[in-house]
């Protein structure tokens, strides 16, 4: 078994390699040959673009979108230049196979469980699951076994998987072919990968890690160690997130022996474009080469930045951004200490919490008696700053290694100004606790309950009558909205952002899912997955 290295090696040999971008230097020489043209795609260089884009963006990107013409190479049987840029993130990420992916991260998940497991395999998900998963499982024929995260109650906000919840899961299905985890979450949470991929492994079980938000994880000990490090057999990483790359361009790798690159490069042809972008790839090819390159400094300045943002947020009245607290319960309540070490031990904290990407900044607002969306909405009206998006209390700010300390600043100041202008900034309560995820009750909360239109954590899953394959070929009606409640969900209930489906097709839609859902509905927010996403209507299957 391939170990991975903590951090890349960088010898004079490795930072000569990594120096190369060779798909970006092929497509460079071909369009300074400029030949006759005569392949897909149809704008010949910028020539058959819109005159107006040009006008505004100029015309060299255009003459880089090619396809495979001669000596580009051809991503679902590579030879050549992108054969070479595999290989070089391959070698620095120390994965056994490393796949540059043109769909997104999306179609990374789906080829995860494609290459992992057959119709009928039982696959352990945790509930906070991006939508692509569910898509997997379509594709795949795999049956979930669903555990739960856990849950930080104050916040509204999912943490990271515990071992032991695993362990326990693995011990009452052990027919359980793989483990299929998110980590670090969207808010930058992280699970204990190396306790789980350890039971994985005892157990002759996979373990898969939707690793979309840490691809930059890799290059600083002051980040939480990425899922190759901790033993992942398989992990998707979205380049576009956090390290540089166009958007929708991905990479999976592969993590250990226990699967072959053939089962994936099988999966990855089943579910990636068949003419792939070259632009996509020429950005991961240059992404790659820069982490190589400047990773380490980049990703210490990274955390410089993220210290100053949550130290200042930490500052402003109302405002909660929980740093590494919540990875260690004897921390005491209040504390600030955010410097302590971001290395998984061998005990999470209590919400399963292991590490905590330092990029990711969690802003509670609940003691500002507002919600994550309307102060989103405040600080980009009035401020004209936008956040990547809010929940319940919460809203999420997601810094990269392009950020600037002017930036930074300007956060700041609008959230200053934000909480000034607010009209209902509460003090918080000290009522000896010492539960580190404790927040002061927001404006109409009683006795320290969270408000009834904060998220709520489900008392428990919805029962499951049809896998999500079966549900997506059995047939479905549309029924109001109002009478669906109790009834087999034919289409996934996902507010979007974060994307995490509340129920799935062929579950029950609980009243206690169906009142949350509504809550939602009469606020607007956007829903992904019902043909109506209004939620007039909901398709539902008749058990019939």
């Amino acid at each position: 078994m391939k170990k991975v290295p903590v951090m890349p090696n960088h010898t004079t040999a490795f930072i000569r390699r990594q120096s190369r971008s060779p798909l970006f230097e092929a497509v460079t020489a071909y369009r300074k040959r400029r030949p006759g043209y005569f392949c897909i795609p149809g704008h010949r260089y910028e020539r058959g673009i819109s005159e107006l884009w040009r006008r505004e963006v100029g015309d060299a990107v255009f003459s880089y979108d090619l396809t495979e013409a001669s000596g580009l190479d051809d991503l679902h049987a590579p030879e050549g230049a992108i054969r070479e840029a595999q290989m070089l993130l391959t070698e620095l990420y120390g994965a056994a196979h490393s796949y540059f992916l043109v769909n997104g991260s999306t179609c990374g998940n789906e080829a995860m469980l494609l290459a992992a497991l057959s119709p009928g395999d039982r696959v352990l998900v945790p509930r906070n699951a991006h939508k692509s998963i569910l898509m997997g499982l379509v594709l795949s024929g795999a049956v979930p076994v669903w555990i739960l995260p856990e849950y930080l109650e104050n916040y509204g906000l999912w943490g990271g998987v515990k071992p032991q919840t695993v362990a326990q899961a693995l011990d009452e299905h052990p027919d359980c072919r793989a483990v299929c985890l998110v980590s670090p979450t969207y808010q930058g949470f992280c699970s204990n990968l190396q306790a789980i991929a350890d039971i994985c492994h005892s157990r002759d079980a996979l373990l898969l890690v939707d690793e979309a938000h840490g691809g930059h994880l890799y290059f600083s000990e002051k980040f939480p160690r990425g899922a190759l490090r901790q033993g992942a057999d398989l992990c998707v990483q979205s380049f576009h997130k956090v390290t540089g790359a166009l958007t929708q361009s991905s990479v999976l790798h592969i993590g250990s022996d226990r699967l072959t690159s053939r089962q994936a490069e099988a999966a990855l042809k089943l579910v990636q474009s068949s003419s792939p972008s070259y632009l996509l790839m020429i950005s991961l090819d240059l992404a790659r080469r820069e982490l190589a390159l400047h990773g380490p400094e980049q990703m210490d300045r990274l955390y410089r930045l993220s210290q100053k943002a949550r130290d200042g947020l930490n500052a402003v009245p109302g405002i909660k951004c929980p740093g590494l607290e919540l990875t260690d319960a004897k921390i005491p309540a209040g504390s600030q200490n955010t410097r302590r070490t971001n290395r998984p031990g061998g005990q999470a904290g209590p919400w399963g919490i292991a590490g905590l990407d330092p990029s990711r900044l969690v802003i509670h607002v609940g003691d500002l008696g507002i919600e994550g969306d309307t102060f989103r909405r405040r600080l980009f009206d009035r401020h004209n700053i936008d956040l990547e998006m809010a929940e319940g209390d919460t809203a999420l700010a997601v810094l990269t290694t392009a950020n600037t300390e002017e930036d930074v600043e300007d956060l700041l100041n609008a959230v200053r100004q934000t909480a000034k202008e607010s009209a209902a900034v509460t003090t918080p309560q000290t009522d000896g606790r010492t539960d580190t995820g404790y927040i002061a009750p927001s404006a109409g909360a009683k006795n320290g309950a969270p408000c009834s239109d904060r998220p709520a954590v489900f008392s428990s899953l919805p029962p499951t009558v049809f896998s999500p394959r079966e549900a997506w070929f059995a047939p479905k009606q549309a029924i109001p909205w109002e009478k669906a409640a109790g009834r087999i969900a034919g289409e996934a209930l996902i507010p979007y952002p974060p994307g995490i489906p509340m129920v799935y097709p062929g579950e029950l839609l609980t009243p206690e899912i169906w009142n949350y859902a509504d809550t939602l509905r009469r606020n607007r927010r956007r829903f992904h997955g019902p043909a109506d996403p209004s939620l007039t209507t909901f398709q539902i299957i008749d058990r019939r």
